[in-house]
């Protein structure tokens, strides 16, 4: 937990107004400067708490599991091949679903060709259980990658999901918009009008989940002219 950063949600509250693309620069900076500075450590802890006996869910477990998966986490900020083979084969013999994910969601935010195929492997693995392919989604709703809001809109379209679902509009719609604001408050106003074609879609099916989904427009009033611009007319639009 200390080792933990706090979200660039969170970091918002703080900004009188809110800079989403400078709060990534600097969080993912201080990020990489950390997996720089401690690596020997971070690989050091991550070898020492490998699971060496039968899966247990006990809370000793648990901890180290997470702080394992945190170390992981760090080390995958560097670009260093030596690290992508590691995550790859925690996510390839990952022996539970928490070592799996921690690994697949480290490799969404690449843009490798071997991140795609564990994606892909992981979808095609699971996609007869609706509660994992769930994570399946928000994995990819929470990347980093710069093409992330073309992603989900791919995804808004996969077989995977449907606006008829309210776990699966969780789990995509409001991890992208709630969860991850560099991606979506994008400048150009794209996050918010392709927010704003869900919800209108949403709303004829299903309005209470589609006014959870509108309250990320909330807070519109904090962000610059431009975004607010953008905003108000979603709003007025809606």
């Amino acid at each position: 937990l200390a080792l933990s950063l706090p979200s660039e949600v969170y970091l918002a509250e703080f900004m009188p107004v809110v800079d989403p693309d400078a709060l990534h620069s600097a969080r993912q900076a201080l990020r990489r400067s950390l997996a720089a500075a401690l690596r020997n450590d971070f690989e050091t802890l991550y070898r020492g708490l490998a699971d060496t006996g039968p899966y247990r869910i006990d809370a000793d477990a648990i901890a180290r599991r997470s702080l394992r998966n945190l170390c992981l986490g760090y080390l995958m900020e560097l670009d260093d091949d030596a690290v992508l083979d590691m995550c790859l084969a925690q996510y390839r013999g990952a022996a539970n679903m928490t070592d799996a994910l921690a690994a697949l969601a480290a490799l969404a935010h690449r843009e490798e060709a071997v991140a795609e195929e564990a994606l892909a492997d992981f979808y095609a693995r699971w996609r007869g259980e609706p509660l994992v392919v769930d994570k399946w989604l928000a994995v990819q709703a929470l990347s980093r990658r710069p093409d992330t809001l073309a992603r989900v809109q791919a995804l808004a379209a996969h077989p995977a999901f449907t606006l008829k679902n309210p776990n699966k509009v969780y789990a995509l719609l409001r991890t992208f918009s709630q969860a991850n604001p560099a991606r979506f408050h994008r400048s150009d106003g794209a996050g918010y009008r392709f927010l704003a074609e869900q919800i209108e879609r949403l709303d004829t099916l299903n309005p209470q989940v589609a006014a959870r989904v509108v309250a990320v427009f909330n807070d519109w009033r904090r962000y610059d002219e431009v975004r607010q611009t953008h905003m108000r007319g979603i709003l007025e639009r809606l």
